[in-house]
């Protein structure tokens, strides 16, 4: 069976003044995505039926299943009349650690953490980055988003996905990915950068996104020492970014950002807005 397209144009009726039928738009699609090792399901998320090779290789990177992309040996995506199968095989030695550590989890689009089952797994501890990274200027921080904002295909079609991208100093955005869910959107990207052997210490995620747990998590697991956001982060999401030596920044629009840890990274002169 053939996969479903990312997006579909959808009829409506408008209400109120004028109303009547309206011009059909584009709207995502999202499908149940089941992440299945060795003949058993791990994990089934909905999400955008796009870059889903990206996708079950970036989830598998940043929940810890493998720790390097070569440790998937095969993998195929299957679609069934209720979502898709992305059926993946291990190395010898991650299948064994997998069925040691093995758990169901189902999760909604608006949630990271369903099917942790403790409280220490949902919060667990990241091991502090190694030093240095790159360092950005208020102007690179403006050029990036915008570079971020002008790549967005499928939010332009359908306002109504995240984005995750990657900026590197002196190569501007090399990869972006997309989702209906935030957390796939930057696993997607996880798995594009590890499949063109992108290190992720040479250069900054940036979100469309909030900043919760599960987003710096996710950002360590990638090596990346820079964070940058449209949004707001939570409180604990600072606390965990500041023990890992992360660099979080937020509420980045235009020449202006907020800085929360770690700001010797950025250098906040001042910017011109890029357009």
């Amino acid at each position: 069976m053939s996969l479903p397209p990312p997006w579909r144009r959808v009829a409506s009726q408008r209400a109120g003044s004028g109303g009547g039928p309206a011009a059909p738009r584009a709207l995502p699609e999202e499908v149940a995505v089941a992440l299945v090792y060795d003949g058993t399901t791990q994990a089934v998320m909905m999400a955008t039926p796009a870059d889903l090779e990206d996708f079950a290789i970036g989830f598998s990177l940043t929940e810890g299943i493998v720790t390097r992309a070569a440790g998937i040996g095969e993998l195929e995506l299957v679609g069934h009349a209720a979502g898709i199968e992305a059926r993946m095989w291990l190395d010898a030695g991650r299948a064994q650690a997998l069925a040691d550590r093995r758990r169901a989890m189902t999760g909604p689009v608006g949630c990271g953490l369903c099917g942790i089952d403790s409280l220490e797994q949902a919060l667990r501890p990241i091991p502090p980055l190694p030093p240095g990274g790159p360092r950005l200027t208020a102007a690179e921080i403006a050029e990036a988003m915008a570079a971020l904002a002008r790549q967005q295909k499928l939010h332009d079609a359908t306002r109504a996905v995240h984005a995750a991208g990657f900026w590197q100093p002196g190569r501007g955005l090399v990869a972006l990915r997309e989702d209906v869910g935030r957390h796939n959107a930057l696993d997607k990207l996880a798995g594009a950068l590890a499949r063109a052997g992108i290190d992720g210490g040479t250069g900054a995620v940036l979100l469309t996104s909030r900043v919760s747990v599960e987003m710096v998590q996710k950002t360590a697991a990638i090596g990346a020492r820079l964070l940058i956001a449209v949004s707001a982060p939570t409180a604990h999401a600072v606390r965990l970014a500041d023990g890992a030596g992360i660099t979080l920044a937020a509420h980045a629009r235009g020449a202006t950002c907020d800085l929360y840890t770690h700001p010797d990274r950025i250098n906040m002169e001042a910017a011109t807005d890029v357009a």
